[in-house]
């Protein structure tokens, strides 16, 4: 397996992910688990509007969906719309896959990864943009597909903004690397293209990221206490599905790799307990008080699967809050266990 030039790995990650793996599971549930059922990959936006925003893979593939609440737990009961469907021929015909939903400089966009009908597993970066003021209303335009460095296998595209500047984090698989995909990082000349130079942030090479298949991808961020967080998932997409985590100094070169410190054990991973397998594929919102950061996820309720688990349709999402520990660090604990409980 291949190693990141400049790549470090801190021991006091050990402890952080230890410790997650090994926190007890929690007594009570903050909100209703599984929020939304069949739905992998999910993205959560919280808008000035007031209303959250919702977005995820459909076990079908073939379409683009929103929904839209002023609570999280409303999500789960909120009518869905169909924003974009696949084209019935050519590009963008099959495998649409984790719809991310951002609004950048008074429009909408949604990132999302897609294969032409007649080649599904040619899968590409694709944006559509949408310049209503409301996603549920008005045209979404596709602004085409996002080049990187190479035509190859490629999706879980991200964006976020650090000390003025836009950049798109994803997953690829790079020419002559013995993995399937890893995690990179560029600046945006605008929502669809990419400027100047790709990095590579982290490669699958642990042996809990390359169980399967040898995976890193889903990288998502969240900026706290001085320090950027991206977290990424890895390995394939049954019960060893895990999250790991990358983290950099605010002042840091971001585009450096050498920046960015890796964990070298999962942050959040399966739990025997609480009965949640491969969680994954996360992002981050904040709930209703506009200060607690919540994690959202999927993951599936037992470890068994026969067949592909692609053809699985049963990953849910889930939302639980993150902890903070003493050091300014996420603790993101274990996947909760199912709950009936009443949301606050």
């Amino acid at each position: 397996m291949s190693r990141l030039p400049h790549r470090r790995l801190v021991l006091k990650g050990a402890a952080l992910g230890a410790g997650a793996l090994a926190a007890a599971p929690p007594k009570a549930a903050r909100y209703v688990n599984p929020l939304v059922p069949h739905r992998a990959d999910p993205h959560i936006h919280r808008h000035t509007d007031g209303f959250y925003y919702f977005t995820a893979t459909v076990p079908e593939y073939d379409r683009i969906v929103l929904r839209r609440s002023r609570t999280l737990r409303g999500l789960a009961t909120s009518a869905e719309s169909v924003v974009w469907r696949a084209h019935p021929a050519g590009d963008m015909g099959a495998h649409i896959w984790a719809p991310e939903l951002h609004r950048i400089d008074g429009k909408w966009y949604l990132y999302f990864a897609a294969a032409p009908a007649e080649d599904v597993w040619r899968i590409r970066i694709w944006v559509l943009e949408n310049s209503h003021p409301d996603p549920l209303q008005g045209s979404w335009v596709e602004r085409g597909q996002v080049r990187t460095a190479w035509e190859t296998f490629s999706l879980d595209a991200t964006t976020f903004t650090h000390r003025g500047t836009r950049y798109l984090a994803w997953a690829q698989h790079e020419p002559g690397m013995d993995n399937n995909t890893a995690v990179w990082l560029s600046r945006m000349a605008n929502p669809w293209t990419l400027e100047g130079p790709q990095v590579r942030l982290t490669t699958p090479e642990l042996d809990w990221e390359c169980v399967g298949f040898k995976v890193n991808e889903g990288p998502y961020v969240l900026q706290r206490n001085g320090r950027i967080f991206m977290t990424y998932s890895a390995s394939a997409t049954d019960h060893h599905y895990c999250v790991g985590m990358l983290t950099a100094d605010d002042d840091s070169d971001l585009m450096d790799p050498g920046s960015w410190v890796k964990s070298p054990v999962p942050v959040f991973a399966s739990d025997e307990r609480t009965g949640q397998y491969g969680p994954g594929h996360n992002c981050f919102t904040v709930a209703e008080d506009g200060r607690t950061d919540v994690l959202v996820y999927h993951a599936r309720q037992y470890k068994e699967i026969v067949g592909d688990p692609l053809d699985d349709p049963n990953r849910h999402t889930r939302v639980q809050p993150v902890r903070w520990k003493a050091d300014g660090s996420p603790d993101f604990g274990v996947p909760v266990a199912d709950s009936v409980r009443e949301g606050v």
